[in-house]
């Protein structure tokens, strides 16, 4: 059942948690979203609202067997996946969020890399990520960064309001990521 409007306006500020594996799982791609919106905030799942592509895109590039619902979300680590947010705080929008935060959330995913140490982070909005780690001229792929162990890509952010990236073309570069990553944790 879809938030009622009162619903997703009490969700402003919410925190959704981390979806990590135990600790020593298997952590192959770290997938990090800009900051939950107001429908993830009231339902508590990752990348939740209808028309996000981030679901979709996951399933169609390989990386999962079936086409998760966000209420599913439990189910990465079984995949190698997790996900988290540079920044925690619940928004309408992500242009509600300042540079600091955005700042702050890159120093506290770079410390969440280090302590988990996936193969892969993968940022998912390349603006957000210009920002959060002074990288301006950073593009959609692999980038020349590292955070510990980590490599990392940023994706096209997957909101249905990002109309330059269609499903397919989205589905593609996460495609190049799965591959990318099956490289480095295959024997």
């Amino acid at each position: 059942m879809r938030p009622t409007k009162a619903e997703l306006e009490a969700a402003r500020d919410r925190v959704i948690p981390d979806v990590l594996p135990p600790e020593g799982g298997t952590l192959r791609v770290l997938f990090s979203g800009i900051n939950p919106g107001l429908y993830s905030g009231a339902t508590g799942h990752h990348f939740a609202r209808p028309g996000n592509r981030f679901w979709p895109a996951l399933h169609r590039s390989g990386f999962t067997d079936r086409l998760l619902h966000p209420s599913e979300q439990d189910l990465l680590p079984t995949y190698g996946l997790g996900i988290t947010n540079l920044a925690h705080r619940t928004t309408a929008r992500a242009d509600e969020l300042t540079g600091e935060e955005l700042r702050e959330g890159g120093r506290r995913l770079a410390a969440l890399v280090e302590k988990h140490r996936p193969a892969y982070l993968a940022v998912a909005g390349v603006t957000a990520y210009r920002t959060a780690y002074g990288r301006p001229r950073a593009q959609i792929g692999p980038q020349d960064d590292t955070f510990g162990p980590a490599r990392v890509w940023v994706l096209p952010n997957p909101s249905g309001l990002n109309a330059s990236w269609p499903l397919d073309r989205m589905t593609a570069e996460f495609t190049r990521l799965r591959e990318a990553a099956e490289a480095l944790t295959d024997p």
